[in-house]
Formats: C-alpha cells, structure tokens, sequence
C-alpha cells in the first residue's frame, strides 16, 4: 500500500519547526565533540580511550538507523517522532548525571539511538513538500539539521567554560522537551506506506540496495565525506589544546560558526540538484572537500588556515549531502524511511570510522595525519561520484 499525501502542507511555520527540531535533534550527538578535552581531565583517560564517546554515539546513531528508522514507513512517523523525542530527553538528563566514563559511554549509544529523531523528521518533510520542490524544501530542513550539527560545538563549548559540561547535557535535555508538544500538535497523522512486518521491512532494504544502483553510489559516496567530516571534528578540541595552538573548549566549540557557513548552502544546493540535477553538485562538493584538506595537511600550523579549512569542507560536505538526499528521496516514493535509512546509516558507519581512526592518528602520527586521511576519503568519494 503505498502513503497518501497528508492533508497538511509545508507551511513556513512547519518548515521552521520541523528545522529545528532536527537541528536539536542530531545536535546532541555532537555536543560532546568540544568537551573531549575536559572530559579526558576529569575522567583521566588519554586521547585514543576519549575518542570512544563520539564513536559510540556515531555507532548508535547508525545502528538505530538502520534499525529502527524503516518503522517510518510502516506506522504513522508522528507518533514515532514523540516517542524518540522522549528517548532523546532521558538519554540527554542520563549523560547529565552521569557518575563516570563508563556510564557516559553507555549514555553516548543512548543519545545515538534517540537522536535519530532527525531521520524522521527530514522524511516527513520530504512528504509534505510538493514534488517539483522536494529538493529546495528538504534543502531548507537540512539547513536546520546542517546547523544544529555546526552550532552544538558552539553552544557546548561555550556553556561548558560557564557552567561545566553536565550542564550542556541538562540544557539540551531541555530544549527537546520543550519542542515535544509543538512537534505533536504541529504535524499531521501520517499514512503508513506499508503493511509489511519488521523483519520484511528490515529485509527489503538490502533489497532496495541491490536494485538502486543510485542509491549504492550515494551512500558510499557519501560515507567517505563523512569519514573526512567525522576524524577533523572529532579531533578538533584534542587538536587545538595541543602545543601548536594551546587553546580550550570554548576556541573549539566557536569553530562550529565557521562551519555554519558550509550550512548555509543547502537550500541553495537543493534548489540547484532540483534545476540542473544533482550530479555536478556532488562533484564540486566532494572536490572542495579533498583542496580543503589537502592544503591543511601541507601548510603551516595556522588558526585562520583551519577556519578556512572548516568553512571550506563543510560547504562540500553538506552540498553533497542535500544532493544524494535528493537523487534518493526520488528513487521510490513509498520507501523514502528506508532509503534514507541506508543512506545515513551507511554515512554515519562512516561518521563512527572517521571518529576511531581521527583519534587513533592524531595519537599515533600527530595532527597532520588527520587532514590527510579527510582528502583521501574525499578523493574516494569524487571518484564515485563520477560513475554513471
């Protein structure tokens, strides 16, 4: 059975909350990248083992994906997102209280788990939108997404120099909440797209990867850039309190503003996959990724070179991004959770893997190593992106 269009439509004021709520959303996966250094201190563990809080919330976040994501496509994806958002609140106030390493571990898979809460909304998006201007308004929902990705660092590193780290967990936990009955009121019932069980839901997915060669290319693609995206903000803070820079979590978490900037293009790349089609998007993308990192890996230790670098390979990564969601969202219309299940859940495998090899190469070889692995998954993915 394939899913009606709900009686509602995109208006302006869903569009902005459906954004921010999926900038909340997959915010609070990041939130802990500027604090890797605070928490090394206060838990007294080096730079490799510290490295395991964004891999396991990357890792949960896949694995929920994949997992849980398909259920969008079989029961209504309104109720799905209030039930996520209240996981995503209890896992938030667990890291807030949480006693040790071990258990802020445990509550990093949680938040991973819960915080895909933005998978759906960007879907339901996707359905609400007219077709001839799918690509522009999942642009203007991603650029919620891009940002809350971006800004977390700011706003985690900054709180944390004021108030201490549980207090960007507890803020955050916060901010869901209140978001949760305007969510509830705000969308419409959603028509399933299927009667199919879990365990067939699960299966057709691998089905969907078989047939859609697009849909194959878009996600490996996609999870190389994420590879390149994952190891430089993973390392950042660890990076910048290092000797060449000698600088806090306030520093890291600032670079999220420049960062912002690569948001910024979404809509504009949406609008522009829509027009001209995706492809040449997804190569300029992949290519600013790979220049970015190539010089940062060469030049000179420079604040303002890795501003440049930010802005730079952010602006290629999330112009892809929106153009493969693009390309995939088209493939099959009664599929649209499941496909973009595998597509996230392949980028963030990807996210996870930056993750664990930035922090084990930064421990290893020193900082340049990172950078240099961010422009050859880059070159991996443009050279993806060029098969037809």
């Amino acid at each position: 059975m394939h899913s009606q269009p709900p009686a509602t439509t995109l208006s302006p004021a869903l569009t902005l909350l459906l954004a921010t709520a999926t900038g909340l959303a997959v915010a609070s996966i990041y939130y802990v990248q500027p604090l890797l250094g605070l928490l090394s201190d206060q838990f007294g563990v080096g730079s490799a083992a510290i490295g395991l809080l964004p891999t396991l919330t990357q890792l949960g976040y896949a694995a929920a994906i994949l997992l849980l994501s398909p259920l969008g496509d079989r029961f209504d994806r309104r109720r799905i997102i209030a039930i996520k958002a209240a996981g995503l609140v209890a896992a938030l106030a667990f890291a807030a209280l949480a006693p040790g390493f071990a258990a802020l571990c445990i509550a990093s898979v949680a938040i991973g788990l819960m915080a895909t809460l933005a998978q759906d909304l960007v879907p339901a998006a996707a359905t609400l939108a007219p077709e001839a201007e799918r690509g522009k308004r999942v642009g203007q929902v991603m650029t919620g997404l891009l940002l809350g990705i971006l800004l977390s660092r700011v706003a985690s590193g900054s709180l944390a120099a004021l108030a201490g780290w549980r207090a960007v967990y507890a803020a955050a936990a916060v901010a869901v909440a209140l978001l949760m009955p305007l969510l509830w009121h705000g969308l419409p019932r959603f028509v399933p797209a299927t009667q199919a069980g879990y365990g067939s839901l699960l299966a057709s997915m691998a089905g969907l990867w078989v047939k859609h060669a697009p849909l194959r290319r878009a996600a490996l693609a996609q999870g190389l850039l994420s590879v390149a995206f994952s190891a430089f903000w993973s390392t950042l803070a660890l990076v910048l309190a290092g000797p060449e820079f000698g600088q806090g979590s306030a520093v890291a978490g600032a670079f999220g503003l420049a960062g912002a900037a690569g948001a910024l293009i979404a809509p504009l790349a949406g609008g522009l996959a829509d027009r001209r089609g995706p492809q040449a998007v997804i190569r300029a993308g992949a290519l600013l990724v790979f220049v970015a990192f190539a010089v940062q890996a060469v030049a000179p230790a420079s604040l303002w070179l890795l501003v440049g670098v930010a802005v730079v390979f952010d602006l290629g990564v999330q112009a892809a991004l929106v153009s493969h969601q693009s390309v995939v969202y088209g493939l099959d219309a009664g599929a649209r959770s499941r496909l973009n299940a595998v597509l996230v859940s392949v980028m963030f495998v990807g996210m996870a893997g930056g993750a664990a090899l930035g922090s084990t190469l930064l421990a290893a070889f020193g900082w340049r190593a990172v950078p240099a692995l961010g422009a050859v998954a880059a070159l991996g993915a443009w050279a993806i992106a060029r098969r037809r």
